[in-house]
């Protein structure tokens, strides 16, 4: 495998994977992907939680080898994963000073070779010229003002003596994307980056990564971005032949094909059923006869016995050798999500707040009421209160001020942003601690098709950010709410799983409030009323 991952510049941004194939502890993740990608090109990896696509940016940035298979990617990267680089002590200073570390690099470098020109030391001249084109592909003159662009575009922290454990989740990962936006790295590898945005910074990243000279690699869960930023989608969930699909023409093309390929594959995977059924029942028809036929009737003589056993015999063994080499060669496609069904509560408010505020985090007093089937969306900025007002409603934050009255009888379930599950603890376990602990019957939880087996078994600490994100979810559903209250829902869950869970929402007979900045699901629930905080 080569991995040559020197700076070069934007021009020559390109990336290369040719038969990629990476297995954790014998389990393969990902099996035979493929990719090729220029300059303007920008690659959206999509498909369902721990299917490979964090690992697959990994094996690009060069932090994890590939089992088998080239990489190949010519042009410094600048990378946004899911881990802050600096602990809590150090400073936002020291965050973009660590993630423009290649643009003071080139100028230091630049510095050094024009010291060399003037003094006309042998050799000089090329020295100059190679520093002077890493410069400018990075354009590293600019790359600070472009920072600070990108830090008030994105309402992220400017002040760089703050220290970054003073700052929430959102706000670091905020600081960190504006570097890697103002950096000029001309490969952008980037893993959900639009998690902890709101409108405005949306908006900042979608304008940037369509501008990007370089090459774009995202992983991202927001459609809205998807559809208007990618040119290419690399598809790793699974297929009717295991392997990942490529799709050129952008987003919605690749929502297209790949809708009708899943058709395809339950198709020909029901036919295939269908026929190994039919066999089966010719066999089981075939030896009905067998044993119906060889004691014929009282008075039937020896010779029709005798005559009619053996072709019967044959036909059982015909019927055996064809079911046997009968083979259904179109694996079965993933379960689909299932919503279990919530219950309604007629005739009573679920749940009121009024004039409810919490200081320094809820400035603007707010109130809600919720019956059954009641449909809400808050909307704000960052820091306007929306994951405060749903901790008050479920009951987890008291107000400063205002009042929560809730019926008695109402179940509230509340999907928060962040997940706090114990690690050792399998995803089953948890999941039937929790059915066991509301006195609920409720369906198992391969039943809701948000965990594969091999998830359902595993603790949760080996579990992917969205597979415990899944998780989570399921957690809410188990005891079947009457108010369900989704802060940020689509945060690190697949497109397809979205689609599924919007159109679930919009059918429950149960009250849900969503908080969200995510366009698309915006777009989704327009005809829902709104509460702009």
């Amino acid at each position: 495998m080569s991995s040559p991952l020197s700076p070069a510049p934007v021009r020559a941004a390109h990336v290369r994977l040719s038969g990629v194939h990476v297995s954790f502890g014998g389990r393969p993740v990902l099996s035979g992907v493929d990719l090729v990608a220029a300059a303007g090109d920008r690659v959206a990896i999509v498909g369902e939680n721990g299917r490979g696509k964090t690992t697959l940016l990994r094996v690009l940035a060069g932090d994890l080898p590939a089992d088998r298979g080239d990489v190949h990617r010519s042009g410094s990267a600048g990378v946004a994963d899911q881990q802050i680089p600096l602990g809590a002590n150090d400073t936002v200073g020291a965050l973009i000073d660590l993630e423009l570390a290649a643009v003071r690099d080139a100028l230091a470098r630049l510095e050094s070779a024009t010291e060399a020109l003037s003094e006309g030391l042998p050799g000089a001249d090329d020295v100059f010229a190679a520093a002077l084109e890493q410069a400018e592909a990075l354009d590293a003159w600019d790359a600070d003002r472009r920072v600070e662009v990108s830090l008030a575009a994105l309402n992220a922290v400017d002040d760089r003596d703050r220290p970054l454990g003073t700052l929430s989740v959102g706000q670091r990962h905020r600081v960190r994307l504006a570097c890697l936006l103002g950096a000029g790295h001309p490969v952008l590898l980037l893993d959900e980056p639009t998690n902890h945005l709101d409108a405005a910074g949306l908006e900042h990243l979608t304008e940037r990564l369509r501008a990007h000279p370089g090459v774009v690699v995202l992983v991202s869960h927001d459609r809205a971005l998807l559809a208007d930023v990618a040119t290419t989608v690399i598809d790793l969930d699974p297929s009717s032949d295991g392997r990942p699909r490529v799709y050129g023409g952008g987003y919605a093309s690749h929502v297209e094909a790949r809708r009708a390929e899943r058709a395809r594959w339950e198709t020909e995977h029901a036919e295939q059923i269908a026929e190994r059924q039919r066999l089966a029942d010719d066999l089981s028809a075939a030896r009905n006869r067998l044993r119906d036929n060889w004691r014929p009737p009282k008075g039937t003589g020896r010779h029709v016995r005798a005559t009619r056993a053996p072709g019967l015999v044959r036909a059982v063994h015909r019927r055996q050798e064809e079911l046997a080499g009968h083979v259904v060669a179109v694996p079965p496609p993933p379960a689909r999500f299932s919503m279990p069904d919530l219950p309604s509560h007629g005739g009573a408010v679920l749940l009121r707040a009024a004039g409810v505020t919490v200081a320094g985090r809820l400035a603007r007093p707010v109130d809600v009421a919720l019956e059954s089937g009641d449909r809400l969306v808050v909307t704000g900025r960052n820091g306007a209160g929306k994951s405060t007002l749903l901790s008050v409603l479920a009951g987890e934050l008291e107000p400063d001020t205002g009042t929560v009255a809730r019926s008695r009888s109402a179940r509230i379930g509340l999907l928060g942003q962040e997940s706090d599950l114990p690690g050792r603890r399998t995803a089953m376990e948890l999941y039937d601690e929790r059915l066991a602990r509301s006195g609920i019957s409720g369906p198992g939880l391969g039943q809701l098709g948000l965990l594969g087996g091999y998830d359902r078994n595993r603790p949760v600490a080996e579990l992917s950010v969205g597979a415990r994100r899944r998780l989570d979810l399921a957690l809410v559903l188990a005891c079947r709410p009457h108010v369900v209250l989704l802060d940020e829902p689509t945060n690190h869950l697949s497109a397809t799983l979205v689609d599924e869970l919007t159109a679930a929402l919009g059918t429950t007979p149960a009250a849900v409030v969503i908080a969200t900045h995510d366009r698309q699901l915006s777009r989704d629930t327009a005809s829902w009323p709104r509460l702009a905080l």
